[in-house]
């Protein structure tokens, strides 16, 4: 009932416990709280929660236009309803390293169990389209380099994501998650490859967990967790997946109800009265209202 009961602590332990373990961690991407409750019962290992969703939900595109507030405020939301690990998308930091450092205690006290920050210029775009601009190696090493000064807990992860490979080519990926481990990340992120060589060149490089980003209609063919496993890869997000798929079933219904007068098609599609309250827990609450007017009323005297 409520909020999950296992703490912010407990789960960045649990984060570095999984990246350790010699097996692969899949974070879906959650686009709401309740879809993190729904990515815990399936079995999952952790959530993810993309700036590109946070932005897309607020109606606006992947170019930085979301504020920290924002981002620390729904991030906290999503982090709290379930026990798994959440991490988040910091973008750029939200400015310069003064402002990176407080990103990072923002997002600690709102109960991540971590973050990644990136390399681009801020205002950034989506790591899959053409066009990006990367920092110099100095500007992005001080972002990583306060982001680690600055939290409170050893195990809050700090995550380095590294956009340079669609700039300068997979050499200079390798060494820029050299510099940027060097600088206090504890993993990296190589945005945008292209095979399961370069994520495997990228393992080769560093000696921290290598995420692994598989979103659709992007620059990296949707390799399978087997695959992606082989080469070395310690964690893989879906950051827009469910999102979609959501938007998707959510235009397709509309369209009928426009074409036919009626959702009626849809039904067999939706979630169902029953498992919507099953997610929600709706059986405690009516439990613990129970227990708290369970008074008789007094007669008038």
């Amino acid at each position: 009932m409520l909020y999950s009961a296992t703490t912010p602590e407990q789960k960045r332990r649990t984060l570095r416990e999984g990246l350790a373990s010699g097996n692969l961690q899949q974070f879906p991407g959650a686009f709401n709280p309740l879809s993190a409750r729904l990515i815990q019962e399936k079995g999952f290992d952790g959530v993810y929660i993309s700036g590109a969703v946070l932005a897309n939900d607020l109606g606006l595109p992947d170019i930085g236009l979301t504020t920290l507030t924002e981002v620390a405020t729904r991030a906290g939301q999503i982090a709290r309803m379930t026990d798994l690990p959440a991490l988040v998308d910091a973008d750029t930091g939200f400015g310069e390293p003064m402002n990176v450092a407080r990103t990072v205690q923002e997002l600690e006290h709102a109960g991540l169990a971590g973050c990644h920050i990136e390399d681009q210029f801020n205002p950034k775009r989506c790591g899959h389209l053409d066009g990006k601009n990367v920092v110099d190696l100095e500007t992005a090493s001080k972002r990583i380099r306060a982001a680690a000064d600055a939290r409170r807990d050893p195990n809050f992860l700090i995550m380095a994501r590294t956009d340079i490979r669609a700039v300068d080519g997979l050499a200079a990926a390798q060494d820029r998650a050299r510099a940027l481990v060097d600088a206090g990340a504890d993993a990296i992120f190589p945005e945008a490859m292209r095979t399961l060589e370069e994520f495997a060149a990228i393992r080769e490089a560093v000696d921290v967990p290598v995420l692994a980003n598989m979103t659709e209609f992007g620059k990296s063919d949707l390799f399978t967790a087997d695959q992606l496993s082989s080469v070395g890869v310690n964690m893989v997000i879906y950051p827009v997946t469910l999102l979609r798929s959501a938007m998707g079933a959510a235009e397709r219904t509309l369209d009928a109800i426009k074409a036919e007068g009626t959702q009626q098609a849809q039904v067999p599609n939706m979630l169902t009265r029953a498992r919507l309250y099953e997610l929600v827990d709706y059986e405690a609450y009516n439990q613990f209202d129970t227990s708290v007017f369970n008074f008789q009323v007094p007669g008038q005297h």
